[in-house]
């Protein structure tokens, strides 16, 4: 029996040494994230896995990742592009909308690698029986090529919630079909896309969305745990065809609390001071790389957390540049944030400020982290579900006032900061003091908290052998390997 399992396993490995994987990642960082954990996890399967980008988002995705090192895996490969040169604007506080407009270059400028991304495709596929393609739905122009290669299969990687993809497509479909009032109750008040995107992005969106039927199947960075409805949606053939998806996530490690060394000397100094505090008695507060807010609000959200009196780890820096790199340029200047007079010292018995890139996923895998006050991108809300963390959802642009209907409204694991339909107006520190009171010191909180917890075991459960996503994930590896 053990040379039969052993024959099986040894025609795996020759059928995965057949088959080279390109991951083309847009260049945000929730979405290199993203990119980045699938490369580790296909890696696993023995498969050579290539992930390619401009040379500093390639970076950016190394230094970023948490939970595993990018060095360790021997068949991840990074592929290092140039692209033309962009400005790399300061992100503006006082805009009209919150969403990152300064990116907008950086966009641009690497929806530009389809000639070396065609390059490499070829260099590929004369070495491989198989290429296959995974590429973020907002980089379908950089992979079009893959037409001209016959042995090169393409997938889009979705890299927001099913629960927000369905309601995109549906919508621009115009409704076509009926949704079940428990799928989609009216009482959510579901906001529409008004406020969420630049006019800019939204024609650079189009752009991509245009070269859509590009795909052989979708991925999708969820759990049937956590979205089985919105799954299902998107499987109906009005949406989908009669393409394959798989729902894959969460795409972050898991048990990352397992590999927490309590007198590592290089952990951070974030967890270390967790380690101190009690079991779910801290809040992190964190919106993100792209969120970018103006002084007044920042002074607000200080005031309600001081008022609070609750434990906090508060990330407090400004949003990134195009280059996120510009911070080493000696002539770089850092946006210094006007806190209230004193406010650190009467804050450092129960609060940690944090001015730097912040371990969030080792953070929210501590048993001291209660709570997470997020703006609801899907990465922090995936990090966030799968440690079993409850959120305060302030939603800033994109996808995320949709999460957040799901995460407070659907999944019942959260509280809402801001109402978006007020999004233009500064959050008050009593409404930010009553939102953090509420999740992390009442009745209503730890039942939340329960919640939360319990869907976070079951996701975790879900990622084990012979558990929904793993499931899927070894279906879907088995299928490009077929």
């Amino acid at each position: 029996m053990g040379n039969i399992h052993q024959d099986q396993n040894d025609q795996n490995k020759a059928l995965h040494h057949q088959v080279a994987v390109v991951l083309v990642p847009f260049p945000a960082q929730g979405h290199l994230n993203q990119a980045i954990h699938l490369s580790r996890i296909l890696s696993s399967y023995n498969l050579s896995v290539h992930y390619v980008g401009a040379a500093i988002h390639n970076r950016q995705a190394r230094e970023r990742v948490h939970g595993w090192d990018p060095h360790s895996a021997a068949n991840l490969h990074f592929h290092d592009f140039q692209v033309p040169f962009f400005t790399s604007p300061p992100p503006n506080p006082n805009s009209d909308t919150q969403f990152p407009s300064h990116l907008q270059p950086s966009f641009n400028a690497s929806s530009r690698i389809r000639e070396p991304v065609a390059t490499l495709l070829r260099s590929l596929s004369a070495k491989f029986k198989r290429v296959v393609v995974i590429y973020d739905t907002l980089m379908a122009s950089v992979v079009q090529d893959v037409v001209y290669l016959p042995n090169t299969e393409p997938y889009a990687l979705h890299s927001v919630s099913a629960f927000t993809v369905f309601l995109y497509i549906w919508e621009s479909m115009g409704k076509p079909f009926d949704v079940d009032d428990g799928i989609f109750a009216e009482e959510w008040n579901i906001p529409s896309i008004e406020g969420c995107f630049s006019f800019e992005f939204l024609n650079f969106m189009a752009g991509q969305y245009h070269m859509a039927n590009l795909y052989r199947g979708k991925l999708y960075n969820t759990s049937r745990v956590i979205e089985a409805p919105y799954v299902d949606l998107l499987a109906r053939e009005e949406v989908n065809g009669r393409k394959t998806q798989w729902a894959i996530g969460p795409l972050n490690p898991v048990n990352v609390s397992k590999g927490m060394k309590p007198n590592d000397k290089q952990r951070n100094h974030c967890l270390k001071w967790l380690d101190k505090q009690n079991p779910n008695s801290v809040m992190l507060i964190s919106f993100g790389s792209t969120t970018c807010m103006q002084d007044e609000q920042i002074v607000e959200l200080a005031i309600g957390l001081l008022k609070s009196e609750q434990k906090f780890i508060w990330v407090l820096r400004d949003a990134d540049k195009g280059n996120v790199f510009e911070r080493e340029n000696e002539n770089y200047v850092e946006r210094v944030f006007q806190l209230p007079k004193g406010y650190e010292e009467r804050v450092k018995d129960h609060g940690l400020i944090v001015r730097d890139w912040a371990p969030q996923l080792e953070i929210l895998a501590h048993p001291s982290t209660g709570g997470f006050m997020s703006h609801c991108g899907w990465n922090s809300c995936m990090e966030s579900i799968s440690n079993g963390v409850p959120i305060a959802a302030w939603p800033m642009h994109s996808d995320q006032p949709r999460n957040t209907v799901l995460v407070t409204q659907v999944l019942k694991i959260g509280v809402a900061v801001r109402d978006w339909g007020k999004r233009k107006e500064i959050v008050r520190s009593w409404s930010i003091e009553n939102a953090v009171r509420k999740l992390m010191a009442s009745k209503e909180g730890d039942d939340i908290r329960k919640r939360a917890q319990k869907l976070g075991f079951d996701v975790r459960r879900s990622a084990e052998d012979g558990g929904v996503s793993r499931l899927e994930l070894d279906a879907f590896v088995a299928h490009i390997t077929r």
